[in-house]
């Protein structure tokens, strides 16, 4: 057989395989095609089927019952609807399968303080651990996003309704309500899946915690997963561009959605609600005998505990000890499920590894008169999240009377903290060293100092009222209720 024999047997066969695989390739997208019009035709009729004389809002929030900031938010969305529209029928997508709905509603007026209709049907979901990140250890974001599809199903599946709105930031259910289940989408987004932050701490390979040091080291495997989180942000932001109403909580939220989604003109910006009238009315307890450091946050990886155990460590060095026995960092925070009590449990042996058990307190899942006490006890707020994306304790402990400490980036940056000399209502601080200095320049003031910053910081805050929240939030939300009613 000659050479020229052998090569054109070669190309036949390859060019037989790349047909072979164009058929199958083909194949299959006409089978999911097929499949997606059946669904559509399904769900169009039990839509049909359905025919409500009133409006049904769904929401999915899987985590309804967690007592975090996003769902301070959910919460003020269910009051504000049912405020201003008394005929309308809401229904919570939750995965909070212990928790009844009696239960839910007390906690949430024990937590936030909000009365809510008991009027509202929850949808129990049964996938919620696939939405979970411990059940992907590898490519995480496309694994939770995909899980949230198949939740979607199931919710969908349970209850189909006019508007489905979004509060936990679940992007990859967008389309599926849109397109098979013929909703009306809408969005508050609190944090983006992923950021051009995260893309660009993948290029130049800087270790965080979600670029491990192992990945930052190796070029390889940082080119790899650039060009996974690229593509990745490629199907992110044509998923979240799918929404007809996108609203976010922070400048630097909309600066990254807006980067991603690409869709400015339907995006508005409406910051969180807060519990700024009443705090703002306390008295403030604290005194030089007691200097307590008071962090309230969820306990999250990503909130950056480690940095304000490290803070007080430094501190320490700073201090005699005479002034370091009047010290207290008290940790205040909820726990979801076994990893945040985890993370607790090794938050506690980090303390004692660097010999500050006996200044450090966690409080785990205090009531809101609990909280509020706590807050009126303490002289400083510190908050060590990098990018958070707004930061409700930051400003609830700002109208509290907390001379606030938070980390130079994210929402408390753009949005919260000012720190000309004219106008300074708290502190920015990039890490350890730098939040031990300005905790001991605050400790060192005079009362009177320290009263200038606290009464700045309460009259900044009033732009992040509960009340504002919800006028803004029914303001962008008008117009899917005055569509279905015309």
């Amino acid at each position: 057989m000659s050479l020229y024999s052998f090569i054109s047997g070669i190309f036949i066969l390859f060019k037989a395989a790349l047909s072979t695989v164009a058929c199958i390739i083909l194949l299959l997208l006409v089978i999911s095609l097929i499949l997606l019009l059946y669904c559509k035709y399904l769900y169009s009729k039990k839509h049909k089927n359905q025919q409500r004389r009133i409006t049904t809002v769904g929401i999915f929030h899987p985590y309804c019952n967690a007592g975090g900031g996003g769902e301070r938010v959910l919460w003020a969305v269910v009051k504000a609807l049912q405020t201003k529209y008394s005929n309308i029928h809401i229904a919570i997508y939750t995965g909070d399968l212990d928790a009844d709905p009696i239960s839910i509603i007390n906690r949430v007026k024990r937590v936030f303080g909000f009365e809510i209709d008991p009027k509202i049907e929850f949808i129990y979901l049964h996938k919620r651990k696939w939405v979970e990140a411990s059940m992907y250890p590898y490519f995480t974001l496309i694994g939770q996003s995909l899980g949230s599809v198949w939740l979607g199903v199931e919710a969908m599946n349970n209850l189909l309704p006019d508007i489905y709105l979004d509060t936990m930031g679940y992007a990859f259910t967008y389309p599926l309500f849109k397109y098979i289940g013929g909703c009306r989408v809408g969005s508050y987004t609190h944090y983006p899946t992923i950021s051009t932050d995260m893309l660009h701490h993948v290029y130049k390979r800087i270790a965080s915690h979600n670029n491990r040091r192992i990945i930052a080291r190796n070029p390889f495997l940082s080119a790899a997963k650039l060009l996974y989180y690229k593509l990745f942000a490629m199907l992110y932001g044509w998923t979240g561009s799918t929404a007809e109403l996108i609203m976010v909580n922070s400048t630097w939220t909309e600066e990254h959605i807006n980067a991603i989604w690409k869709c400015p003109l339907k995006t508005h910006k409406i910051y969180p609600p807060c519990d700024i009238l009443h705090l703002v009315n306390l008295p403030i307890l604290n005194n030089d005998n007691n200097i307590r450091i008071v962090s309230v946050c969820q306990f999250r990886p990503e909130k950056g505990h480690p940095l304000m155990l490290r803070a007080l460590y430094e501190l320490r060095t700073l201090m005699d000890e005479a002034a370091w026995e009047k010290v207290r960092l008290v940790f205040i925070g909820s726990c979801r499920n076994s990893d945040d009590e985890s993370l607790v449990k090794d938050m506690q042996d980090l303390a004692k590894h660097l010999a500050l058990d006996e200044n450090v307190e966690f409080k785990i899942n205090l009531p809101y008169s609990e909280l509020i006490s706590e807050m009126q006890q303490g002289m400083i707020g510190i908050h060590a999240m990098w990018n958070e994306h707004f930061g409700i304790s930051v400003v609830e402990s700002m109208a509290a009377g907390l001379i606030m400490v938070a980390h130079d980036s994210g929402g408390p940056k753009a949005d919260i903290i000012e720190t000309r000399n004219d106008s300074l209502n708290g502190f920015l601080a990039k890490d350890a060293e730098e939040y031990a200095q300005i905790i001991l320049k605050i400790i060192n003031m005079t009362p009177e100092e320290r009263n200038a910053i606290q009464i700045s910081a309460r009259a900044s805050v009033d732009r992040f009222s509960s009340e504002h929240f919800e006028e803004e939030f029914i303001r962008a939300m008008e117009p899917f209720f005055r569509q279905k009613q015309e």
